[in-house]
C-alpha cells in the first residue's frame, strides 16, 4: 500500500528531527490520511509538538506515549494502522560502547517487537531508517542497526499470506543534525580554533528534507525486502572546516574509537546483490527472486567489486557549495569566520 491509498500512519520516534520533518511533509501532501500517530517515549517533546500541531487544527494527529521495547504497548498503538515509518533508535556511538545492552534492547529487540506487532495488526507497509554505520560495522551502534536491518528484511519471509512489505532506507549523517560536525564547527569557530579528527576524513551529504523524500519514495515504490541507498555528494571534513572557519587554526586530534575515515553504505560483499536504480542503489536479498524482478524492469546490477563509500565517490561538494547548504539547511545567518 502506498501513501496515497493509506488511511492511517504511525511514526516511531516521531518526536525526533526526522519525525517532525516527515510529519510536516505528510500533512501538506497526503490529505487522505485520517489518523497519524506519533509514537515516542519523550513526553516533553510530545508536549512541544502538541503546541506546534494543536488538536483543533490537526485532529488527525494522535500522540501516543510508548517505547518500542514494550510489545504490548506497541501492538496497541498499531491497531488499525496501514503504514509504519520506523525512526526510533538509540544512536550515539560512545554511549553504545558504554551501554551496549541498552542499544540492543532498543535497536534490535525493539525492531523485532515492531515486526511482530505489525504482523499481528495487519499493517500493510513498513519502512525503517538505517545508517551507514550498519555497513561493515566497527562499533556496537552500527552492529545493532545491521541486526535491525536484517530483522526487517527477513520479516518478508515470515509474513505468510499477509499483505505486508518491509523495507529499509539507509543513509549517513544528516546535514546539521545534533552532534554532527557542522554545528560543532559553527559553535567553536568563534574561539579561533577548530579541532579536526583526521584531515583525510570524508562524509556523505544529505539534508533532512532529502531524507524525508527518500523514505516517501520507498513507501510508494518498494516491493518488500529492499535496502535503498541514495546516491549522494560527499564532502571533506577539512573543506567543511575551511568553509566555516577559514581564518581559524586547524588542529588534529586523531580518529575517535568506533569512527571510520569514510562513510560506507554498500560493501563489496553487498555488490553481488545490488542494483543501480539511476538516482539510488538497492541492496536485495541473496535468494535472487527480487533481483530478477528489478532486472526485468530494466535495471542493471553493479559490478562485482563495487563498493559505495564517501572517499571514492565521484562527486564532492566545493567550499562554496558547502556554505550555501549550511545557510539553507543549518543556519540562515551563517557567516564564515
Amino acid at each position: 500500500m502506498n501513501l496515497e491509498l493509506a488511511k492511517s500512519l504511525l511514526i516511531t520516534g516521531g518526536t525526533g528531527s526526522f519525525g517532525r520533518a516527515f510529519l510536516k511533509v505528510i500533512l501538506k501532501k497526503y490529505h487522505n490520511l485520517k489518523r497519524i500517530i506519533i509514537l515516542s517515549r519523550d513526553e516533553f517533546k510530545q508536549w512541544q509538538m502538541m503546541d506546534e500541531f494543536p488538536q483543533n487544527e490537526y485532529p488527525q494527529i494522535r500522540f501516543f506515549l510508548g517505547d518500542i521495547r514494550d510489545f504490548q504497548r506497541l501492538s496497541l498503538a498499531l491497531q488499525g494502522i496501514d503504514i509504519v515509518v520506523h525512526a526510533a533508535a538509540l544512536k550515539q556511538v560512545p554511549a553504545a560502547e558504554y551501554n551496549p545492552m541498552e542499544f540492543i534492547k532498543t535497536n534490535v529487540m525493539g525492531a523485532d517487537n515492531l515486526v511482530q506487532a505489525c504482523l499481528a495488526n495487519e499493517v500493510k507497509s513498513l519502512v525503517a531508517l538505517s545508517t551507514d554505520k550498519a555497513a561493515a560495522p566497527i562499533n556496537l551502534y552500527g552492529a545493532s542497526k545491521l541486526c535491525s536491518d536484517k530483522l526487517f528484511i527477513a520479516a518478508n519471509n515470515i509474513k505468510g499470506e499477509r499483505d505486508i512489505k518491509f523495507s529499509v532506507v539507509r543513509y549517513g549523517n544528516v546535514l546539521g543534525s545534533r552532534g554532527s560536525v557542522i554545528p560543532y564547527f559553527i559553535n567553536n569557530a568563534a574561539t579561533g580554533k577548530l579541532l579536526i579528527t583526521d584531515p583525510s576524513m570524508t562524509r556523505f551529504s544529505i539534508s533532512l528534507e532529502e531524507g524525508v523524500n527518500r523514505v516517501i519514495w520507498a513507501l510508494n515504490n518498494s516491493m518488500g525486502g529492499e535496502i535503498f541507498v541514495p546516491k549522494l555528494s560527499s564532502y571533506r571534513i577539512l573543506d567543511v572546516a575551511n568553509a566555516i572557519g577559514p581564518s581559524c587554526k586547524k588542529e588534529y586530534s586523531g580518529i575517535r574509537p568506533g569512527e571510520k575515515i569514510s562513510e560506507e553504505m554498500i560493501t563489496k560483499a553487498d555488490s553481488f546483490y545490488t542494483i543501480d536504480l539511476n538516482d539510488s542503489y538497492v541492496i536485495l536479498p541473496s535468494d535472487g527472486k527480487l533481483i530478477q524482478k528489478y532486472l526485468d524492469n530494466g535495471f542493471k546490477k553493479v559490478n562485482p567489486d563495487f563498493s559505495y563509500n564517501s572517499t571514492d565517490n565521484e562527486i564532492f561538494l566545493t567550499i562554496d557549495e558547502l556554505r550555501s547548504l549550511i545557510k539553507k539547511h543549518v543556519d540562515k545567518n551563517f557567516t564564515p569566520i
